[in-house]
């Protein structure tokens, strides 16, 4: 009888081992699985401000951005009328946020930086701009007061986002400050290009000054700021070269253009101003 049940107590013990096997498996897929799901949970994705994104070259950055797998902070001045942004955003709605921002009001400045005080911002893309209108522009009939809302969005208005978002840049991975210039800032074109567009070009050549000057002294920290320029782009910005038949860059290319020379910056390039081909603008 003994005999009979130890021949019985074999296939138990096999069984009793085959279930175990099983249940380590189970156990150990399970722990991967867990780990696994953590370490994506913990992946780094990158974020960019964009001032200006409702249209023309902000909205083309919000997009390629977007397609690049960042998450995008998107401002404008009414995005309750933002319909494109607001189409982007179906299409993006777990990376793409909308948010109010006039860059001359810098009490919104401060509200927003506050608002997002516990999100690390890679790349700080201060792309809003005005020209200020051709016939405000005419010597002898200059309208002053446009003069200074150009000024004010043009110039002084990156050097408060750089300010007011500087805690977000320098905690980042990237750390870039980015501004969208224009050749017309450059006081060498001048010469070539003959007197026009006072305050739209004399808001530029500060705009650079005041970038040189703070790459300089974010260079230490490890911050990156440069300035890029899209080129002569068919945007409702440069409608009247448009009409004129100028040749006209298209927007998502010049975007595309600006984006691989923003990959490129290094701390030792800091301080640049890019054309649209990579090369150092003429000051």
């Amino acid at each position: 009888m003994s005999k009979k049940l130890e021949s019985n107590e074999f296939p138990n013990q096999i069984i009793k081992t085959l279930s175990l096997c099983l249940l380590t498996s189970m156990l150990l897929i399970s722990s991967l699985a867990i780990r696994a799901d953590s370490s994506h949970a913990d992946e780094y994705i990158p974020t960019t401000l964009i001032t200006g994104a409702n249209r023309g070259i902000g909205f083309e950055f919000a997009k390629q951005y977007l397609a690049r797998g960042w998450r995008v902070i998107a401002t404008c001045r009414k995005p309750e009328t933002a319909d494109d942004l607001k189409t982007l955003q179906a299409e993006y709605p777990d990376l793409l946020i909308i948010d109010k921002l006039d860059v001359r009001d810098h009490n919104q400045i401060d509200l927003l930086a506050e608002r997002y005080n516990n999100t690390l911002i890679d790349i700080l893309l201060n792309n809003a701009g005005i020209s200020g209108g051709q016939r405000e522009q005419i010597f002898g009939r200059f309208d002053y007061e446009a003069y200074n809302a150009v000024l004010e969005t043009n110039t002084i208005g990156p050097l408060k986002m750089a300010e007011a978002f500087y805690p977000h840049v320098r905690d980042s991975q990237h750390k870039k400050i980015i501004t969208v210039s224009s050749s017309e800032g450059s006081i060498s074109n001048v010469f070539k290009r003959g007197g026009r567009l006072f305050f739209y070009r004399s808001s530029k050549s500060a705009l650079n000054m005041v970038m040189v000057n703070l790459a300089y002294m974010l260079k230490d920290r490890g911050i990156i700021v440069a300035m890029v320029n899209p080129g002569a782009t068919g945007t409702d910005f440069m409608a009247s070269l448009a009409a004129m038949g100028f040749p006209l860059r298209k927007t998502e290319v010049a975007v595309s253009d600006m984006m691989r020379n923003i990959d490129t910056l290094t701390i030792e390039t800091t301080g640049a101003y890019l054309s649209y081909k990579g090369k150092q603008v003429p000051w």
